[in-house]
């Protein structure tokens, strides 16, 4: 990010909430966004988040999630300039433990328990069953542009999951049907003194709960849909709605889960490497994600 641009829109968040300047330390910082702890000459410290498109909706989602009584951190300002994203947040302090997996299964249950709110977007069974084509489409635009010239297995896979994609994507909205975090992991939940909050809604959405509990576990291990049957069965003795455990699309609910999962992170890594990245230098990173998770998505969904 332009560091003047970056100091602009932080002293302009000051400014509203009537803060004076303060010092400035990274937490956590990537290409697209960033999080700083900021203190003030007081001693009283604050969260600022930055983040450029198309995570720059992520304030709206927080005001949302906090007005439908969801544990979030408070946003005290934000701002959009120029494509970036500016917030001000509450600072929660040093966790005072990670979070498990009966943490997760507590955050879901309230979430996907909250009243959808009109500001999300809404994925249903069409978004879902298109996902293979928009992901061919990204290949033919990387392809139009000289780079993965070598990916014909990524087509070919895709080009297999599209033809079934219809039938598998039955059972989108069966309940839980609702809030999706989108980026629902341990690191995304907050333990602290005061109780957790659910942090990171840059990417919230109204669509199938369930891929927020097939994300919990991460994507760089292998799959387990033994694994996320046991979490999907404590979400359900946790409070979650028993069609969380319904077969779906043909599949038993944790194949289901885990395999469209995949298939949205496919879709959404060829769109970074087109268009929010778009560096030909990360195509060999991306292109091994791709294809690992593609191998996934065939398997998972019996492809």
């Amino acid at each position: 990010m332009d560091t003047t641009l970056n100091a602009d829109i932080l002293d302009n968040l000051l400014t509203i909430v009537g803060r004076p300047t303060a010092e400035r330390e990274e937490v956590r910082v990537w290409s697209m966004s960033g999080v700083e702890r900021l203190t003030f000459p007081d001693t009283t410290t604050a969260i600022f988040k930055y983040a450029k498109r198309p995570f720059d909706g992520e304030d709206e989602a927080l005001r949302l999630a906090h007005t439908r009584g969801v544990p979030v951190p408070q946003v005290h300002a934000s701002a959009v300039r120029d494509g970036w994203l500016g917030m001000l947040m509450d600072d929660l302090g040093t966790a005072v433990r990670d979070a498990d997996d009966l943490d997760g299964v507590a955050a879901a249950v309230v979430l996907h328990g909250t009243r959808t709110a009109p500001g999300l977007p809404v994925l249903g069974q069409n978004w879902l069953r298109t996902l293979p084509n928009r992901a061919l489409e990204h290949l033919a635009r990387l392809r139009k542009a000289g780079r993965w010239q070598d990916a014909d297995d990524v087509e070919d896979a895709l080009d297999r999951i599209a033809q079934a994609a219809e039938t598998r994507s039955a059972g989108t909205t069966v309940a839980p049907f609702g809030w999706v975090h989108s980026e629902f992991h341990p690191t995304s939940l907050h333990i602290g003194r005061s109780g957790w909050r659910l942090l990171d809604f840059a990417r919230a959405f109204t669509g199938p709960g369930l891929l927020d509990l097939a994300s919990w576990h991460g994507t760089l291990d292998t799959p387990d849909p033994a694994r996320l049957r046991v979490f999907l069965e404590q979400y359900v003795t946790a409070g979650g709605t028993p069609d969380a455990l319904a077969e779906r699309g043909g599949l038993p609910a944790e194949k289901w889960a885990l395999g469209w999962h995949r298939m949205w992170a496919v879709e959404w890594f060829m769109e970074q490497s087109i268009r929010w990245i778009d560096d030909p230098a990360t195509d060999p990173a991306y292109l091994k994600a791709v294809r690992r998770h593609l191998t996934d998505v065939l398997h998972l969904l019996e492809v």
